[in-house]
């Protein structure tokens, strides 16, 4: 039996938010860069691809070593379409018969701080579970959501956990955030479920300085200075 693993980048070329963001140069590297090298540099995978539907993207991406071998439909490159339908995509077409890869990866482009050590932890511990799938999530700071509040137009304040939110931090249960750092899947369990939200999955936790998911220009303006830190500290995957 096959205990190959495949890494799946969806790449979609037509953010919004951020207009042209996988590619769009963060301190001077294209920010889907940070996503290919960790892949490849922490040598679980015996293939790294592309799924996009943007022949620039998948210029950038070749360039900086992922496969890139096929363009994705424009069906699955809407605002609509869930990430992990493109990841079954990528799947089914690179191993239609299900005899190559046991186990899959999603990487999002927009989490560039992830290390080729966190992807190499993230797979022991799915290994070590036995999950059917294993979300990366970060730890809620200062920001408690059992404290969340809704506000009306006239100002007005109500509690989403009424019966929380006048309780101390330390007396409530830790939560944690999904983030798009590192997905895994059983080959079997995508195929049959379509998404990585199944009964049984699991939370691989990553240090919230390295799970920022770039949606806004604020979010990329934090992500230079985490990544400014990280070469300072001298972490081997920043360029």
């Amino acid at each position: 039996m096959t205990t190959a693993c495949l890494a799946v980048i969806p790449a979609r070329g037509g953010s919004k938010r951020v207009p042209g963001k996988n590619i769009r140069p963060l301190l001077g590297t294209p920010a889907i860069a940070y996503t290919i090298r960790a892949a490849l540099e922490s040598g679980c995978f015996a293939r790294v691809v592309v799924s996009t539907d943007s022949e620039a993207i998948a210029e950038v991406a070749r360039a900086h070593g992922a496969e890139v071998p096929f363009l994705r439909a424009a069906t699955l490159a809407d605002d609509h379409t869930p990430v992990s339908a493109v990841t079954v995509d990528a799947l089914e077409r690179l191993d239609p018969c299900g005899e190559t890869f046991a186990a899959v990866a999603q990487l999002m482009p927009n989490c560039p701080l992830r290390t080729a050590a966190d992807v190499r932890e993230s797979w022991a511990q799915f290994v070590r579970t036995g999950a059917p799938a294993q979300l990366s999530v970060t730890r809620f700071g200062w920001q408690n959501p059992w404290w969340a509040m809704e506000r009306d137009a006239a100002f007005v304040l109500r509690p989403v956990f009424e019966a929380q939110v006048t309780q101390r931090s330390q007396d409530l249960p830790e939560l944690f955030c999904p983030t798009g750092v590192i997905w895994w899947a059983t080959s079997e369990t995508l195929r049959r479920e379509r998404t990585f939200h199944v009964a049984g999955r699991t939370g691989w936790e990553i240090p919230w300085q390295r799970a920022v998911d770039i949606d806004t220009e604020d979010d990329w303006r934090m992500a230079e200075v985490l990544l400014h830190l990280a070469r300072a500290e001298g972490a081997s995957h920043v360029a």
